[in-house]
């Protein structure tokens, strides 16, 4: 069997550390009344992402969608996955909540011409490489897709929260091609948006635009999509990326960032449903401040 080479979420059980496989849900593990939100403790030790049962008050929120496809997956479904599929485990992602001085957050929209998730506004963020720590990982992304250099010692990074993500995201758009648990790492950056907006020079392949979201949009964006948000703009400013990566200034409706997964037919332009957890998370770290 081809050795792994990449980097696995792992349970610890007795002492030693197993690795998940790709068709467990990793929150219904530690849930004992299929809560879709539990409490865990979290290390990274030679390249296995480490998960274990925590005392309450002292783990971290994982969490996952109410309808992740690995929860209400079949016996039926599962024999249909290819068998590379069962096989490749649970991967390990790291997306970087940027705070400026000035408290806004950078959100990026992946290209439309990505496999996974296109369309979709997320924070930069990617998979965790062997031999990177989770910080190491999150600075790598976020260089290599808004061209944004911070070096480990100018920000104070802390895991926000745990979010389990399952691509296609309903399995009414087809049957689970890719597991992660995504690691939503806050880092705090001491210049302005207007600071970093400068230095912005995003990969066109892997983005198609940015925006400094303020504490009042987050709001919107993770309250209840029916409920009104009066003293909002209807339209939010947002920094385009062109072929070439040049940007230039644009506008989106505010609905779209209000928007949320339908339950069936094609996926919409929309934050992800884990870039909403890990945002509530984000606002209540600002609470807590």
């Amino acid at each position: 069997m081809e050795r792994v080479r990449r980097v696995l979420v792992h349970f610890c059980k007795d002492g030693a550390a197993q690795p998940a496989h790709f068709v467990q849900s990793i929150t219904g593990h530690f849930s004992e009344g299929g809560e879709d939100e539990v409490e865990v403790g979290c290390s990274l030790e030679r390249n296995r992402f480490i998960l274990h049962r925590a005392d309450a008050g002292r783990g971290v929120t994982l969490k996952r969608h109410a309808f992740c496809p690995i929860k209400h997956l079949s016996v039926t479904e599962n024999a249909a996955l290819p068998l590379d599929v069962q096989q490749r485990g649970v991967d390990v992602g790291v997306a970087t909540i940027l705070q400026t001085a000035n408290q806004k957050v950078l959100l990026t929209r992946r290209a439309k011409e990505l496999r996974i998730f296109p369309n979709i506004w997320v924070p930069p963020g990617g998979h965790l490489e062997l031999d990177e720590t989770l910080l190491d990982a999150g600075l790598r992304e976020l260089q290599e897709e808004t061209g944004l250099k911070l070096e480990p010692e100018e920000g104070s990074p802390n895991i926000l929260g745990l979010w389990e993500s399952v691509f296609p995201a309903l399995l009414s758009r087809g049957l689970p091609q890719r597991h992660h648990i995504v690691v939503y790492l806050l880092l705090r950056s001491p210049l302005s948006h207007l600071e970093l907006q400068a230095s912005l020079s995003p990969s066109p392949v892997e983005v198609s635009a940015c925006l400094w979201a303020d504490r009042q949009l987050v709001s919107a964006v993770v309250s209840d999509p029916d409920g009104e948000n009066l003293d909002l703009q209807r339209s939010v400013s947002v920094s385009q990326v062109s072929a070439d990566g040049a940007l230039s200034d644009s506008s989106l409706p505010l609905e779209v960032f209000l928007s949320r997964a339908p339950v069936s037919g094609p996926d919409v332009e929309r934050v992800s449903s884990g870039t909403m957890f890990a945002l509530k998370l984000w606002l209540r770290s600002l609470d807590d401040l």
